[in-house]
């Protein structure tokens, strides 16, 4: 590459605003396990889940805030990737890049296959693979025009689970206040605690309500990849990271007592989502439906968050020498086009994988991206560490709350979810695959870069 090749080379383009930026922040902290998992959880746990959520919550605060100030440490770095390399290595860059990416792929292809789950309510006799192929060529049309675009989409997708969300909230409390009678029983908040307390059952479900619960939160960091596409990051992600307990308290622990406030805990059903089952309860026409369009709206946006995540990690990657050189391409829109190309390849064998293999494969993958997911976040902690031991003011308006106390106890806290997911049988498999990749991703590293160490690292990209 030439001098006057590499002065021009194009950069991501900063095009996202700040509502786009709250708007893919929401939806990151909102999954369709929301709409469709809350139903067992409630019945693993009982009401000991909205405690769950607010703890769980809390230290997914922390992490965010990690990742702010490392973003605003530098906001000439593009992702959380870059500091990743800074303060612990290339070898962990490799590592905790190509996890992230198959924790992204792996969500995918559980969310993309839900799309036809979803669309056949509708068209029962639509061959199960077609909407998956049309939703994803669409999503990967509207990514290759502009990251602007994407994050309209984003925006709408997540405005749309917003909505849903909030109407919960507002008729079930309007109902337990009022102690309006659903289905031949007073809707009241004190059926919280009339059917076995906070802890019907016991330590044991309490503990199992975590697993879910932190499910329930992964894609929340990406938001730490829109900072080399945000037109004025060092305003508009603390806004968006500042954010975080309301959401967390609307969506989440709000829509739980909603829910179990119309319905003791234990009438909830686990066949079905507990959204239809409050709206049907009180008579609104065509419940499932409506929750049908908004759970495939959940699906669509976070293979739309995918196609996004995949291709800006590739790019990453790329950039800091840890995959091929063409990753780093980028079109004059400034989208990495190479990159997305990839990931949508990938995720089109997937389409034709997922007519062919049964339902409980992805059952197990979907499991073992969230682990991964928790392996990042705890990188990204310890990463957040060794930048605050070399600048131990860190950074001016945006500091870790409680640093460093904040830091060891958000690690303590998800290495002991990983410890109990690991002692947990229903979800052993996934947690030793998971170890065994994340293991083997250093492996790899060491065989890749070997001659390399001993050598010049000549695979990095030009300056």
């Amino acid at each position: 590459m030439s001098q006057k090749q590499a002065s021009v080379r194009p950069t991501l383009s900063r095009s996202l605003q700040s509502r786009h930026i709250q708007m893919i922040a929401i939806g990151g902290a909102i999954g369709t396990g929301l709409f469709l998992g809350s139903g067992s959880a409630i019945h693993t746990s009982g009401p000991s889940i909205i405690l769950s959520y607010l703890i769980v919550g809390i230290f997914c605060f922390f992490m965010m805030r990690a990742i702010g100030e490392l973003l605003l440490s530098d906001t000439d770095k593009h992702s959380f990737l870059d500091f990743v390399k800074t303060y612990l290595g290339d070898r962990f860059e490799f590592v905790t890049g190509w996890t992230y990416w198959f924790c992204w792929i792996s969500l995918a292809m559980a969310d993309l296959t839900a799309t036809g789950i979803y669309i056949k309510y509708w068209l029962p006799n639509l061959p199960q693979w077609v909407a998956p192929l049309v939703i994803l060529l669409f999503l990967f049309a509207a990514n290759m025009v502009n990251v602007r675009l994407f994050g309209e989409m984003e925006s709408w997708f997540s405005l749309i689970k917003v909505i849903a969300i909030i109407l919960l909230v507002a008729v079930g409390f309007i109902l337990a206040i009022c102690h309006v009678r659903v289905s031949g029983a007073p809707a009241s908040f004190s059926n919280l605690v009339n059917h076995g307390g906070i802890f019907p059952k016991g330590s044991y479900g309490f503990l199992m309500s975590f697993q879910m619960v932190v499910f329930a939160f992964v894609g929340i960091e990406m938001v730490g990849l829109t900072a080399g596409e945000t037109d004025n990051p060092a305003e508009n992600l603390p806004k968006a990271i500042n954010s975080l307990p309301i959401r967390i308290g609307l969506f989440y622990v709000g829509s739980m007592i909603a829910i179990m406030s119309v319905y003791p805990w234990h009438k909830i059903t686990t066949s079905a989502s507990p959204f239809v089952q409050v709206f049907a309860g009180i008579g609104v026409p065509g419940a499932a439906a409506i929750l049908n369009f908004v759970v495939l709206t959940a699906a669509m946006s976070a293979t739309n968050s995918c196609l996004f995540s995949t291709s800006r990690t590739l790019h990453a990657l790329g950039q800091g020498g840890n995959a091929s050189s063409k990753f780093t391409q980028l079109g004059k829109n400034g989208v990495p086009n190479f990159s997305l190309n990839v990931s949508t390849l990938i995720l089109l064998v997937i389409v034709v994988l997922n007519y062919l293999m049964p339902a409980s494969i992805f059952t197990l993958i979907s499991s073992v991206s969230t682990i991964n997911f928790v392996l990042v976040w705890l990188i990204l902690l310890w990463c957040h560490l060794k930048y605050r031991q070399k600048n131990p003011k860190g950074v001016a308006n945006f500091t870790m709350p409680l640093y460093p106390f904040s830091d060891y106890l958000s690690l303590l806290f998800f290495i002991g979810i990983l410890v109990f997911l690991l002692f947990n049988p229903d979800t052993r498999l996934a947690m030793s695959i998971s170890i065994i990749v994340f293991l083997l991703m250093f492996v790899i590293y060491q065989i890749i870069y070997r001659k390399a160490d001993a050598q010049t690292v000549k695979n990095k990209p030009l300056e």
